[in-house]
């Protein structure tokens, strides 16, 4: 079994900063490819995507549901049987994607879908 690809989606410089800060915690470099929107229309980050998952299996992490990113990572993913995308990547997410990249693609990917759910929560004022 092969191990799966990370490629984080993302606008500005999200994706730099989400990936860095994930190798930075856990002293693993090199699992996750970081691209950003900028200054792509969205064919060329379309072509980005693909040239970064490659044959696959593959996760594709995106930063919302909708708009550029997420578009163009379900556009490349179609090409590809490998290939999941996740939208609403979060920190959490990708430190678990780190550590477990070894695992069935479909397998990992409702994983890091639950551990994204997991990693959500708020602190509420008390009510009166």
């Amino acid at each position: 079994m092969s191990e799966v690809r990370g490629v984080v989606v993302a606008h500005g410089d999200l994706a730099r900063c989400l990936v860095e800060t994930a190798e930075g915690i856990a002293g693993v470099s090199g699992a996750l490819v970081p691209i950003s929107n900028v200054e792509r229309s969205p064919a060329e980050l379309s072509s980005r995507i693909r040239e970064a998952v490659g044959r696959g299996p593959a996760i594709v992490f995106v930063d919302l549901v909708s708009g550029s990113c997420a578009h163009a990572a379900r556009s490349a993913a179609r090409e590809g049987a490998d290939v999941s995308v996740i939208c609403g990547v979060s920190l959490a997410i990708l430190l678990d994607f780190m550590f477990h990249s070894d695992m069935e693609l479909m397998e990992l990917s409702d994983r890091l879908i639950e551990k994204g759910h997991a990693g959500t929560s708020a602190f509420l004022p008390d009510s009166p």
